[in-house]
């Protein structure tokens, strides 16, 4: 294979994984426009240095270490970007984050969410697998300390919506309601406030989660929202309305838990993503 071959080959193996890892950094660092800039920054630094990009591992596993080699080097957690001078709410989101055991969050994200095995989420964290597993315990123990509020949830297939709604009650939450369409969605939330909304995308009378948490936050100001689809790359291209938290179904409990917390986290931080 020449040079420009295996150059070919890294560029398609980083496009086919790049929607998750953008995904995985928007949920690490609760903001879109602040995990965007690392991914960004994950890819300037592997056209800087091709051999970030450890080819002796799988494609998924060395995209996804080359972004914690530029994570860790900035000193997690993540900082404002240049030029964004957050105060207020957002600079006490940051300062909470700064009191978390280190490394715990990426645990159990790149386990939970993205699905990682302990030994692939040791070798994107450079850590042993007892340490990743010692790391997912404690994340579950700090993340279950984050204030509980109401969650709507607008999901059309009944199966899934009554287990959302269970997952989200045994973590403590309460379910304001569960919309089959984008307009019993308005009208739930009409009558009764929510703190973090669970959407599908495609529902079932042909109206969609996107325009309707579009619609939600325009009327109720900013709030977590947590998109479950069966195709996670079309919200992740860049363009428009995109979710901090994403999880592809199908989905297991854990997935949910996992995004639940961490969103409820930042939020109950006032800082409030989407």
């Amino acid at each position: 294979m020449t040079s420009t071959d295996a150059d070919w080959t890294i560029t398609q193996e980083i496009g086919a994984n790049l929607p998750y890892l953008r995904r995985y950094a928007r949920a690490l660092t609760g903001n879109r426009e602040t995990g965007d800039v690392y991914a960004t920054a994950t890819l300037e630094a592997i056209l800087e240095d091709i051999s970030t990009y450890d080819t002796t591992l799988e494609p998924d596993i060395a995209l996804f270490r080359a972004f914690h080699l530029i994570w860790s080097s900035t000193g997690t957690p993540v900082k404002p970007t240049s030029g964004s001078a957050e105060t207020g709410l957002a600079a006490r989101a940051h300062a909470h984050l700064a009191r978390l055991t280190p490394n715990t969050r990426e645990a159990l994200l790149l386990h939970s969410v993205e699905n990682f095995s302990n030994e692939a989420v040791a070798q994107i964290m450079g850590i042993s697998g007892d340490e990743v597993r010692e790391l997912i315990t404690i994340a579950y123990q700090e993340m279950a300390q984050s204030s509980t509020g109401n969650v709507l949830i607008i999901e059309d297939e009944r199966i899934i919506a009554m287990d959302l709604e269970t997952i989200a009650a045994d973590m403590g939450h309460r379910v304001t309601g569960v919309a089959r369409t984008a307009r019993e969605a308005l009208h739930l939330a009409d009558a009764e406030p929510f703190d973090l909304i669970l959407s599908d995308v495609a529902l079932a009378d042909g109206s969609n989660g996107i325009d309707a948490t579009r619609r939600l936050l325009a009327s109720g100001g900013r709030k977590p929202i947590i998109f479950i689809t069966a195709y996670p790359e079309r919200l992740l291209t860049g363009k428009g309305l995109e979710p901090s938290f994403l999880i592809s179904k199908p989905y297991d409990d854990d997935q949910v838990r996992s995004a639940i917390s961490q969103a409820m986290f930042f939020s109950s931080r006032d800082a409030w993503v989407a």
